[in-house]
């Protein structure tokens, strides 16, 4: 069983800030793999950005997001947080955190992104 609970959502003005944080447990499972997505009104949930959990913390952008926005966790990893800096209207969307677990130790068997957050809404006014 995996918890996911997110935070940090708010409303701002475009060209502000704001940092989401993401923390997930789990009693039997190990939390590897962590990333945020994002779904606006009308639209399809997308990938915002990832980071590994598997020592080398490799970060994944999408395209829309890259420059602005930047991935981090802690040490212990099972805490992420995205700071999201120069924000656009476009940017509004209510924001999922997800995490991948391990059942044994094996990082090539870890699980897909099935742990989601209830999601935190941001909103960027012009």
């Amino acid at each position: 069983q995996v918890q996911v609970v997110e935070s940090g959502g708010g409303s701002v003005q475009a060209g502000g800030s704001l940092r989401l944080s993401c923390t997930a447990s789990s009693t039997i499972f190990s939390i590897t793999d962590m990333g945020w997505w994002r779904q606006a009104p009308g639209k399809q949930r997308e990938l915002v950005a990832t980071i590994s959990g598997d020592g080398n913390g490799e970060t994944h952008y999408a395209d829309s997001v890259a420059g602005r926005f930047t991935i981090s966790r802690t040490t212990d990893e099972d805490t992420v947080y995205l700071q999201m800096n120069n924000l656009k209207p476009e940017d509004t969307a209510i924001y999922y955190c997800n995490a991948r677990h391990i059942q044994g130790t094996r990082y090539e068997n870890r699980h897909e992104y099935d742990n989601w957050g209830q999601g935190t809404q941001v909103t960027v006014t012009s």
